[in-house]
């Protein structure tokens, strides 16, 4: 019987979860009125931090509003139904098993948080302001916020691209030519262990603008990851395949573009992952220390004024930010290596 692609995809999947099925334990009525209390745990920690956000009196003239309120209420409105659902849907009950002691953990550590802060005062401001006091500080300067984080992506992606593109040129070349590795590699070596950021006072002065200088850190932080891991993947590469395509007709490019590239992919794009690590954290630096626009000069900034509610504020962004950059990279990663689970 024969399966297109879409109907392989599925097969497997419904094999997966038959498979998980099958290898499932029997579980007693204990167990599963335990995964029952456990999956709605999350929902009940959500309700207690709730109360105690509202009901429990604040330390001092500290003051809440609905805002965070609101934000714990979505919060605890999707776990329930995502526990809701896990009831009727087997894929979903499995995951959410899973994650449910974890969400109900975050809520935990909210509301400690909430306690030591709004409510008791142990962490002192202006220091440690409360979340909802965080938040607030976002919606009010959420104009500026919003162009630094714009300022920011421009700023990463342009290195990041800049030093993707160099580093597989350069990891292609020194991989599959020896001449061209016996005059490169001892660069790379030399300066590839010495963290970008090192190089920053001095490009800052050479460079005609501190944007340039900073594309100038990024991108060579990702030069040397993505270098370093195409010439890992082209070497790799069986030189049985090159002995094959070599047969069948196979010269010059054609030896790079179907053989040596594809081969070395897996490895090229870890590389591209691990660059935008690199770049993330030269992206920060260069922004406080030159760049005039963007989260990490917004910090410095806030810092500098004692605003430390919009400086946790732009903190917090960071980390979503880098999340969703880093999320996105994952998934481009698998859709491209997709045939690697065939």
């Amino acid at each position: 019987m024969e399966y297109n692609s879409g109907e392989k995809t599925k097969y497997i999947v419904k094999n997966k979860d038959e498979l998980m099925a099958m290898e499932e334990k029997p579980k007693t009525k204990a167990q599963r009125i335990l995964d029952r209390v456990i999956m709605f745990l999350p929902v009940l920690m959500a309700l207690i931090h709730l109360a105690e956000y509202y009901y429990m009196p604040n330390y001092s003239a500290n003051t809440n509003t609905h805002v965070y309120g609101g934000f714990i209420m979505v919060l605890g409105a999707a776990c329930l139904v995502g526990a809701i659902v896990s009831l009727f849907h087997r894929k979903t009950f499995y995951y959410y098993r899973k994650k449910a002691p974890f969400y109900t953990f975050v809520f935990f550590l909210l509301m400690g948080y909430d306690l030591l802060t709004l409510k008791s005062g142990k962490l002192m401001m202006p220091y440690f302001p409360w979340v909802d006091k965080i938040m607030n500080a976002a919606i009010q300067d959420r104009a500026y916020l919003i162009d630094c984080v714009k300022n920011s992506l421009i700023l990463l992606f342009t290195g990041y691209f800049i030093g993707v593109v160099l580093g597989i040129i350069t990891g292609i070349l020194c991989g599959y030519s020896k001449k061209v590795s016996y005059w490169v590699m001892p660069f790379i070596k030399l300066l590839g262990p010495i963290p970008s950021t090192t190089w920053l006072p001095l490009v800052m002065v050479l460079m005609s603008s501190l944007f340039k200088g900073a594309v100038f850190i990024i991108a060579l932080g990702v030069w040397f990851s993505v270098t370093i891991a195409t010439i890992t993947g082209i070497t790799n590469v069986n030189r049985e395949y090159f002995l094959a395509a070599r047969t069948l007709g196979a010269k010059g490019n054609q030896l790079i573009t179907k053989i040596a590239i594809p081969s070395a992919l897996p490895s090229i794009l870890q590389g591209m992952t691990q660059g935008m690590s690199s770049a993330c954290t030269a992206l920060l630096v260069a922004e406080m220390l030159g760049v005039e626009s963007g989260l990490g000069w917004y910090i410095t900034w806030q810092k500098s004024w004692a605003e430390f509610p919009k400086m946790y504020a732009a903190i917090i962004i960071i980390c979503i930010t880098f999340i969703i950059v880093n999320w996105i990279l994952t998934k481009i990663k698998k859709g491209v290596l997709k045939w690697q689970e065939d």
